[in-house]
């Protein structure tokens, strides 16, 4: 099956080395190239993968397989804008699971989504589409990942945690059994998220607190978003 990594950044490249290793573990994808739209990288090789072009290129692509591979820190809600600007059916997505990921039977991955090396999936987890998850990521049982979300390397989540759709947890973080963090939220590197966190906002810290208001375009978050504003009885989790 032809595979197509939209984006040529980080993310893509480890993208494209998983792909290389599930080929070798009897895989049969093909992979393309990356479509990125900086001109510059046209041509280009990466890591032996070639850059064909833009993502003007996919309208004359229809048997290809494609994983958005985009989002840092600074700009985690590209995947959504990617995929809500493409308008693809959720089968134009490729869902890519490194050999050495640990995936239970009863658990369940979404199109678009990539889990790279050694991240753990127990009992009855539930991961959206268009997530990606970092090395040594630790999800247990009855975790539900949203749509767009980004986890990064060495994350554990409690049982029955909840990270709402589009929201970013930084490298080393913590969160608590049964926590909720809310849409397009950012946790900060080795947080420790012992309350839930409403949506579009910045923790970080031992234990996380709020720092400030998440910087992400308008219009994203519903003022409805269901996510919990934090305990009721400390005004300092629910301070905006």
């Amino acid at each position: 099956m032809d595979l197509v990594l939209i984006g040529a950044g980080g993310f893509a490249r480890e993208t494209a080395q998983a792909v290389h290793d599930l080929n070798r573990n009897g895989a049969r994808w093909r992979l393309l190239g990356y479509l990125d739209d900086d001109p510059a990288l046209h041509g280009q090789k990466i890591d032996g993968t070639v850059v064909l072009g833009g993502r003007d290129l996919i309208g004359g692509m229809p048997e290809a397989l494609f994983v958005v591979c985009t989002g840092r820190p600074g700009n985690y809600v590209s995947r959504l804008k990617i995929v809500g600007e493409l308008g693809l059916p959720p089968e134009r997505y490729a869902t890519i699971v490194h050999p050495a990921a640990a995936v239970s039977r009863s658990s369940s991955i979404g199109p678009g989504s990539v889990l790279l090396a050694q991240v753990s999936v127990t009992a009855a987890v539930a991961v959206g589409a268009h997530v990606a998850i970092m090395p040594h990521v630790t999800l247990t049982h009855d975790d539900i990942i949203e749509d767009f979300v980004t986890i990064a390397s060495g994350v554990c989540l409690g049982g029955g945690a909840r990270v709402r759709t589009g929201a970013y947890l930084g490298a080393g973080a913590l969160i608590g059994e049964g926590r909720t963090i809310g849409a397009f939220s950012l946790i900060g590197m080795g947080a420790v998220v012992t309350r839930d966190v409403p949506a579009a906002e910045v923790w970080a810290g031992v234990p996380a607190r709020r720092r400030r208001a998440a910087d992400i375009p308008q219009g994203l978050v519903d003022p409805g978003d269901p996510a919990d504003p934090g305990d009721p009885g400390d005004p300092e989790g629910s301070a905006k």
